[in-house]
């Protein structure tokens, strides 16, 4: 189906249904790969914390510590916002237009044509020449601020302050067609100049701003505060914490992410698979037999569960958790 009679359809359905609220688009798979949000060098800083706004940019591709060979994201273009975690409150204040990127070959490659406000892009050190993903050509990494060509370090225009009481920042990534047919599902009217538009609608339902969970990608950042987290870790049948282990974490709007273990001992991390800046509400995370490790007994905070063997576990977070970090421990067998 061409893509005007997809909107088309999914702007009659929109306004079909406009009583009983969204209705979930189904235009494309699942969006593979992952993001995750860096240094203008594609380099990582403790905790997902930054000490300036400016200083947040977007990474793209296989994701964070991913090994050698894992996929990236589907090429092609995307659109990208910054929320509170909820996704509720729209952050982002330049249009949408302005906030597009081109995915080569798996990672993000340019700023698509965005009538002369594209946003600022750094070389990513992680996906050139020499490095464990080697692209063609050079991977770059996306400024969150606006305004900051010429200049990243004065952006003129940023994105606004988080209402989060912990300080947390969501930034979200979705294919351009997904975001137009998004945009079509919260108000008909907007078809045809969705990207001219900073906020195409409102979070309604499983819809943010023309965002939808199951086709983006997400990752929470900080700027200031301190370290709230979700660590997991495999346990070798010879005592050793595996390097490598992949788990597919689900946050709190069901958006779903892989993350691999590792050790970097300069970004305080020892062999854990990170959730880095996390939300209240429900986590899960789906552990699975791999290479290296056939799943045994499970833990979640030094509490056994109540199965061994692979499964879905699921953590709440609430409120009274300031900082820190919540474990959950696989045994291999």
């Amino acid at each position: 189906m061409k893509m005007m009679k997809k909107r088309s359809l999914v702007a009659a359905c929109a306004a079909l249904f406009a009583t009983i609220g969204f209705v979930e688009l189904l235009a494309n798979a699942p969006v593979s790969g992952a993001i995750f949000t860096t240094l203008p060098d594609g380099s990582r800083v403790n905790y997902n914390i930054y000490d300036i706004k400016p200083h947040v940019y977007l990474d793209g591709g296989p994701g964070d510590q991913a090994p050698a060979g894992a996929a990236g994201l589907p090429d092609g273009v995307y659109v990208f916002q910054v929320t509170d975690p909820s996704g509720k409150v729209l952050l982002s204040v330049d249009p949408n237009g302005c906030r597009q990127f081109t995915v080569t070959n798996g990672v993000i490659v340019n700023v698509a044509p965005a009538g002369g406000c594209a946003h600022a892009i750094g070389i990513d050190a992680d996906h050139g020449a020499g490095s464990l993903h080697p692209t063609s050509p050079p991977a770059v990494t996306v400024q969150l601020c606006a305004g900051g060509v010429g200049d990243p370090e004065h952006p003129t225009l940023c994105f606004n302050d988080t209402p989060n009481p912990g300080g947390v920042y969501k930034v979200w990534v979705t294919p351009v067609e997904d975001f137009l047919l998004g945009c079509d599902a919260l108000n008909p009217a907007n078809e045809g100049h969705e990207l001219s538009l900073v906020d195409c609608g409102f979070k309604n339902k499983g819809n943010a701003h023309g965002f939808i969970p199951r086709y983006s990608k997400t990752d929470n950042f900080k700027v200031g505060g301190s370290p709230r987290e979700i660590d997991g870790r495999a346990h070798g049948t010879d005592g050793s914490i595996l390097d490598g282990w992949k788990v597919l974490w689900t946050d709190t709007l069901g958006v779903a992410n892989a993350k691999w273990s590792y050790e970097n001992l300069s970004l305080d991390v020892h062999h854990e698979a990170h959730v880095e800046d996390i939300e209240d509400g429900i986590h899960t995370f789906d552990l699975t037999n791999q290479p290296g490790c056939t799943i045994g007994a499970v833990y979640v905070n030094g509490q056994p569960q109540p199965k061994a063997g692979p499964q879905t576990i699921s953590i709440k977070v609430g409120p009274n958790f300031n900082s820190g970090t919540i474990f959950y421990d696989v045994y291999c067998q």
